[in-house]
């Protein structure tokens, strides 16, 4: 299994999500310029947090022009797993390969703080070993975290089961109060319509290990091993079939 952690100028979480998947989970791992366009045969791609090109225009505005995004845009046309992580999430809507777009924090303050998020589907490849209803203690980091979709953008992510995390209080209960930056419906991530393309603002390459003050994000990325462990098996018994 072979992750590619992909760098634009201004990643500050590129090596947090290279230690999370190379040296905790144990698996292949390799970073991609993002000048480059070729992912490095790369089985899951991930578009890590931090402040691409200085957030200069919009968060991932700069960065959606990248060399390597029409290579991640293919792997992600293809079914391959892709995930975006507070500023790869925005590259994500940026990009047109999720619906929406960030605002400032309604506080227009910079958070920075352990959050609470329920986990709504597990059908996706970053969820396929969480529980539905699961809450995972995550930090934030985001200064645009406030996620806003037109109605009818909204109504349909809702309908088709694409929202993926919402924020919540430590119970699990979806209020206002457990929403750090007044995102609609307590968005924290959403997925595509082939759902293997996802974008969540918490960090989970950040709370994988305890000492961080939380090993909960861990589960996204043995998630996706799994995931695609399994396809794999399908794969091999297709083939002898």
């Amino acid at each position: 299994m072979r992750f590619a952690v992909v760098v634009f100028p201004g990643s500050n979480c590129d090596h947090d999500a290279y230690h999370a998947v190379k040296h905790v989970l144990g698996a292949e791992a390799a970073f991609v310029w993002h000048k480059d366009t070729d992912l490095a045969g790369a089985d899951v791609v991930i578009l890590p947090g931090g402040f691409s090109h200085g957030d200069y225009l919009r968060t991932g505005a700069i960065a959606r022009f990248s060399p390597v995004m029409a290579s991640v845009a293919a792997f992600a046309a293809a079914g391959g797993p892709v995930i975006g992580i507070c500023n790869g999430f925005q590259i994500l809507l940026e990009a047109g390969m999720l619906p929406g777009a960030m605002l400032r924090n309604r506080g227009l303050k910079f958070l920075c703080e352990h959050v609470h998020l329920r986990v709504e589907r597990t059908d996706t490849p970053f969820t396929a070993l969480c529980s539905e209803g699961q809450v995972l203690r995550l930090p934030i980091a985001h200064g645009d975290g406030n996620y806003y979709a037109a109605p009818a953008v909204l109504a349909a992510l809702e309908a088709e089961g694409r929202v993926i995390f919402r924020y919540a209080g430590p119970d699990g209960r979806v209020s206002d109060a457990g929403n750090p930056n007044g995102s609609l419906n307590n968005i924290a991530g959403i997925c595509n319509e082939a759902r293997n393309v996802v974008g969540l603002m918490p960090h989970p390459e950040r709370a994988c290990e305890a000492a961080l003050g939380s090993a909960d994000g861990l589960v996204v990325f043995r998630s996706v091993v799994a995931s695609l462990a399994g396809k794999g098996a399908l794969r091999a018994v297709a083939r002898e079939a």
